[in-house]
């Protein structure tokens, strides 16, 4: 396997950098926070700024916050491309979109470097035991080389088209799981209301067609109260602009996704942004002066 570099070891960098590890990947790593690099590197890794990376490194990986700072990383006065050379693959695994993709994608082809934009679905959990499901834009190519790499950070990797398809298919991924479980949150609220456990109502319904894996990752946590972030909010709430701004140029009327926007704002009024996206819960909870709380473990 190749030199692999890897920059963004928060909540789902860090765990999918240990898994290329565990897999022998010979691996240098970034963040800017000290401690996450201290823990990686305690696992194997070797340190190196962004410029190190880009001379080092023959695929680089990113897993950052937006595409803002993906551009910054790349492309800022001490970025990755700055000391990057023509037959090395750059891919992207954050959340952002398509046009942002699309903009990296052409300026390292300028330079002879791939690009692929690969975000994940799984989450927290997902990133921890390898199981993300990973969606792909960019040239066959470059796929192919990444592929190895993918199959040991997830259980499923796909190319979906040209540069851009993968930041596409991750907003239409968001759409989903987000709706979702603002759903099961107003189910369980209403469930509660009627005086019937949640958790009961969650374990009756789970085997029919309600059941999904939103239901079962969230629903538990809804109903233990547990709000620890495996994807927080203010993440989430960045995905769903995202999808709104792509969708308003391109025509498309998101009804029920600009509702969840609204959603998202009124938890960011009261504090809730920091907390996993289960906490869409609290806003339901809110409007129906109810808390969806159970004893019956899971």
């Amino acid at each position: 396997m190749k030199k692999v570099g890897f920059i963004g070891l928060g909540i789902m960098g860090r765990p999918m950098s240990l898994n290329l590890l565990k897999a022998g990947v010979d691996l240098t790593v970034c963040d800017i926070d000290p401690a996450a690099v201290a823990q990686v590197v305690a696992a194997g890794a070797t340190a190196a700024t962004y410029e190190q990376i880009g001379v080092s490194c023959d695929i680089i990986i990113t897993m950052l916050p937006n595409g803002s700072i993906v551009y910054d990383v790349l492309f800022g006065e001490n970025g990755v491309a700055k000391t990057l050379t023509a037959g090395k693959i750059v891919c992207d695994m954050s959340s952002v979109t398509a046009d942002q993709s699309k903009t990296c994608y052409a300026k390292l082809k300028e330079m002879g470097v791939g690009f692929v934009d690969a975000p994940v679905s799984g989450g927290e959990p997902g990133a921890v035991n390898a199981t993300l499901a990973i969606m792909c834009g960019g040239e066959q190519a470059d796929f192919d080389a990444l592929l190895p790499y993918f199959e040991i950070m997830g259980s499923s990797a796909l190319l979906i088209g040209p540069s851009g398809s993968g930041s596409v298919t991750k907003l239409a991924n968001q759409i989903i799981v987000n709706l979702n479980i603002a759903a099961v949150s107003e189910a369980l609220v209403l469930a509660t209301k009627c005086g019937a456990d949640p958790m009961l109502v969650y374990k009756a319904i789970r085997g029919g067609l309600a059941g999904s894996s939103v239901l079962d990752a969230k629903a538990p946590m809804m109903c233990a109260r547990n709000f620890v972030p495996g994807g927080k909010i203010s993440i989430n709430h960045k995905d769903i602009k995202n999808v709104l701004d792509t969708a308003h140029t391109v025509d498309v009327p998101l009804p029920l996704t600009a509702q969840l926007f609204e959603i998202q704002q009124a938890l960011k009024a009261l504090g809730h942004m920091d907390d996993d996206h289960a906490g869409y819960v609290q806003y339901f909870e809110m409007l129906a002066g109810v808390e969806v709380k159970s004893d019956i473990k899971a």
